[in-house]
């Protein structure tokens, strides 16, 4: 049974499995999906089944996804599911030693650029997407001067809100409630930095 909380990945061969460009892709659609077979990914990701069966069964080894339920299901195929909430990544548990500082920083760095190609590809086609949805787009950017205490209050802050909206979507979705609904993906970086 998948969990209701995020898993903390704080070892290394995890945060290397979770690193390949495609299994990040790969979890994150099957995150939006809830479940999924091999063949249905391999669709939204325009790669082989195969190749995708394959990354599929390396986040099952990490226990990153898990296989789902067969209820009412004709069983030829096997689905997935994401194994928690989502996954996170923190600095701190990969400064011991350089490889690991490493690694956690090129797997920030591809989480990053696939961020970014998501919203380049909203802007791209910005224009097909009707005024509601583009009224209610944003993108901000806030300067503030904060204490790195303050700044991690702001952060469990904004995962709370987020949360919050993200289980009431789910709810009016399971309660019938889908007209409308869009994906939506909120990217979100507090850092500090000298000018």
């Amino acid at each position: 049974m998948a969990s209701n909380e995020s898993r903390r990945v704080s070892d290394l061969e995890t945060l290397k499995a979770f690193g390949h460009p495609l299994r990040m892709r790969l979890y994150r659609a099957l995150h939006i999906a809830r479940e999924a077979t091999a063949s249905q990914l391999a669709d939204q990701v325009d790669e082989a089944v195969s190749l995708v069966s394959y990354h599929l069964r390396k986040l099952a080894d990490h226990g990153l996804i898990e296989e789902a339920d067969q209820q009412g299901r004709d069983g030829r195929e096997r689905w997935w599911r994401p194994a928690s909430k989502g996954v996170s990544f923190h600095e701190e548990d990969f400064q011991d030693a350089p490889e690991m500082a490493a690694t956690h920083a090129a797997v920030g760095r591809l989480s990053f650029d696939q961020r970014v190609e998501m919203y380049r590809r909203y802007l791209d086609s910005a224009s097909t997407w009707p005024t509601d949805w583009r009224s209610a787009a944003t993108s901000s950017e806030y300067l503030a001067r904060l204490t790195a205490e303050e700044l991690a209050g702001l952060g469990r802050e904004l995962h709370q809100l987020i949360d919050r909206y993200e289980a009431l979507g789910r709810a009016r979705e399971a309660a019938g409630d889908s007209e409308g609904r869009e994906n939506v993906a909120v990217h979100l970086y507090t850092f500090p930095f000298r000018p």
